[in-house]
């Protein structure tokens, strides 16, 4: 799932993605308060890290940004003000957790991972979906209670066609959240079609439905009757 971490400090903010990248979620970082804008105004996430204090603005009015316009992203606030009226202001405000500096990377997984839980998955870390089982703690597959291998790529691929299942995804937002700020490396789509042709193959070869179906000018949808 894809993380913006929200820090002006870049020591900070390394180590945060450092962590939660070898937890398997996909990070991108805005150092300023207008980056950190633009960010949230193009794209979606499972969750934001978000610092309080920024060059050019403050954390809140990046909060407030997104309850203005009914983004749905989770926010985790991570702040030096550990006041419990900073706290309670910040959670009224529509954070869904604040975690107070300095902190434990572990501590801060754990509480991103909640919070996509609580609000893409219904709290659950088993995800049930026909003979598909995804656990999200294992980061694991399995159909018909077999596990099957799958890469870290195509792992983030069948979370994201779970988490948004008889939607039609576009070629450019399955690129985005596979990549992130790194998608401009990939050249072109063709990268996404070896994924999910391999993603696919392994699935129909261990008894799955064939789910994924092209949606032809428009991209793909993970189609669950």
């Amino acid at each position: 799932m894809k993380i913006l971490i929200i820090e002006d400090q870049k020591e900070i903010s390394d180590s945060i993605a450092d962590y939660l990248s070898n937890e398997q979620f996909i990070c991108e970082k805005a150092f300023t308060f207008q980056t950190a804008i633009e960010k949230i105004s193009l794209y979606e996430y499972a969750c934001i890290i978000l610092d309080i204090t920024l060059p050019g603005g403050s954390g809140m009015d990046i909060l407030k940004e997104l309850k203005a316009n009914e983004k749905m992203d989770g926010v985790l606030i991570i702040s030096a003000k550990n006041s419990l009226d900073d706290k309670v202001y910040g959670l009224k405000a529509g954070a869904d957790d604040y975690l107070t500096k300095p902190f434990h990377l572990p501590e801060v997984a754990a509480r991103v991972a909640a919070i996509i839980r609580r609000k893409t998955f219904e709290g659950k870390d088993i995800i049930n979906c026909n003979e598909l089982t995804l656990d999200l703690r294992n980061k694991n597959i399995s159909v018909n209670n077999k596990s099957i291998e799958l890469t870290r790529k195509e792992y983030e691929l069948i979370l994201y066609f779970l988490s948004n299942k008889n939607k039609v995804i576009s070629k450019n937002a399955i690129a985005e959240h596979l990549w992130g700020d790194d998608m401009d490396l990939a050249g072109n789509y063709d990268f996404i079609y070896t994924h999910i042709k391999n993603l696919r193959k392994k699935l129909l070869q261990a008894g799955s439905a064939d789910y994924i179906k092209s949606v032809y000018g428009m991209g793909y949808k993970f189609n669950v009757p």
